[in-house]
């Protein structure tokens, strides 16, 4: 069994990468075809398939995941601004990709964290890698249009309220997530 807070934790991540699937789901639907389209319908598929595994690990741990009615992404369009075309889109998933593999890197090397909760992470942790590359990708192709420094401001602008957002939750939930607060703290780490 797990604890509580263990329970809470996994689910939010599951209700996290639920809300990306939608998000990108819907995104990709109101594209026109292109690699672009192509990419985004990927990495819609890959987040359900993430809540999959967290949904998946969380029942071979003995439970049921939590229903949780915020994630993690709804808190950006209150701190960043709600994006205005696809640079900014993928700017903002750019900065939370990055904060998701930082936070699953930390979760895997905390001690006692159970081998199903490792193998999951580690599952995912290959398709966020492809998710950062095709977007870092896609921003170079758009600096023509976008130019290089306007991408590289809102990038910035994006991981300051990632940041904010980022403190926000850790004090909002600083009980449930206390042993990943106090171990392994990287240089990407608020």
């Amino acid at each position: 069994m797990i604890s509580e807070n263990e329970l809470w934790l996994l689910s939010f991540y599951r209700v996290s990468e639920i809300s990306g699937a939608l998000f990108f789901g819907r995104l990709a639907r109101s594209m026109r075809p292109s690699s672009i389209q192509a990419d985004m319908t990927k990495h819609f598929s890959d987040e359900a398939m993430h809540a999959w595994y967290w949904t998946d690990c969380i029942e071979r741990l003995g439970a049921k995941p939590l229903k949780l009615d915020v994630a993690y992404q709804d808190q950006y369009l209150v701190a960043a601004g709600m994006p205005v075309n696809i640079m900014e889109i993928l700017a903002i998933t750019q900065v939370f990709e990055r904060r998701v593999i930082n936070q699953y890197k930390r979760h895997s090397r905390t001690v006692g964290t159970h081998q199903d909760v490792c193998q999951t992470i580690a599952r995912i942790m290959q398709d966020e890698r492809w998710h950062i590359q095709w977007i870092r990708n896609a921003l170079q192709e758009m600096e023509p249009e976008y130019g290089k420094d306007h991408i590289e401001t809102t990038m910035q602008r994006y991981m300051q309220a990632d940041m904010e957002v980022y403190r926000k939750t850790m004090r909002e939930h600083e009980e449930r997530v206390r042993h990943l607060i106090h171990t392994h703290r990287g240089p990407d780490d608020v």
